[in-house]
């Protein structure tokens, strides 16, 4: 059979440029698009996104805070150490134990203040803590030091939620049962009004309104009188015509400042003088 010239021509054009699509296909796919390089380190990666994202950082310690809490909900390994090292009361000393939240916790820790400068008495607040949480740790933060008296300052966190939902008489309840442990131990018990709230700075009156604290300081006050106990009224020194804090008294329209602690100082001493001398 006779070749046809131009036939031959067409395929080894076609094959020449076969030859080079095919060498320089891959060639320019692998400049075009570079090969992926796994990554070896992908925890290390989303660690370093991490730190730098405020959002995580705050759900971090928060989550941390919360562990944390369900390890040691009353927090009794807050003065476990102090307490281990807290030897017993001398015979004539007139030991008394402060117990609360975060008004007493910062007495004498905050806001430039003084805890009774020479006074054997022992700070055994915390922070943020309600009524059942003390009362968790009454017997090793109070009773085990031996105290003759208790000055019990609660109930505010406890009208905030803090630790949940509560009715007054639950509140109500708790104070009762640590003023009846301390009694049950030879301990004199002085249980202090709750302080008022004011708008001042921010907003407290809503988690805590005036009159749920003025219903429950009214029960403070006919307990103290029915059972032989002392009523420590700081509310009508710390609140101002209208029943909330007084703003110079107070930095937050929660807790006392200097001046604040300064007012709060002698109506305590006496007080426990009142208390120590039954």
């Amino acid at each position: 059979m006779n070749a046809v010239p131009g036939c031959a021509f067409a395929v080894v054009t076609l094959c020449s440029f076969a030859g080079v699509a095919l060498c320089a296909g891959p060639l320019a796919y692998s400049q075009a698009v570079p090969p992926q390089v796994p990554n070896s380190h992908p925890e290390q990666n989303q660690q370093e996104s991490a730190a730098g994202n405020p959002d995580v950082q705050k759900l971090q310690t928060q989550l941390a805070h919360d562990e944390k809490v369900l390890q040691d909900w009353p927090n009794l390994a807050r003065y476990h150490d102090e307490n281990a090292k807290l030897n017993p009361p001398m015979a004539s000393e007139r030991r008394v134990v402060f117990m609360g939240d975060s008004i007493t916790d910062g007495w004498g820790r905050g806001q430039g203040s003084k805890f009774f400068p020479g006074q054997p008495y022992v700070n055994r607040g915390i922070s943020g803590q309600t009524t059942p949480q003390m009362l968790i740790r009454f017997r090793p933060d109070v009773i085990a030091l031996q105290p003759r008296a208790v000055v019990i300052l609660a109930g505010t966190n406890d009208l905030a939620g803090n630790t949940g939902p509560e009715t007054l008489d639950s509140i109500e309840g708790n104070l009762e049962s640590m003023a009846q442990l301390a009694k049950a131990n030879g301990i004199r018990v002085v249980l202090a009004s709750v302080m008022p709230v004011c708008d001042c700075f921010k907003l407290q009156t809503q988690q805590r309104p005036p009159a749920k604290i003025l219903a429950l300081n009214a029960w403070i006050k006919d307990y103290c009188a029915r059972n032989g106990c002392v009523y420590l009224d700081y509310y009508s020194a710390m609140a101002d015509a209208s029943g909330l804090f007084k703003r110079e008294l107070t930095y937050d329209g929660l807790h006392p400042n200097n001046a604040g602690y300064q007012v709060m100082a002698p109506l305590a001493q006496k007080a426990v003088d009142t208390a120590l001398s039954q």
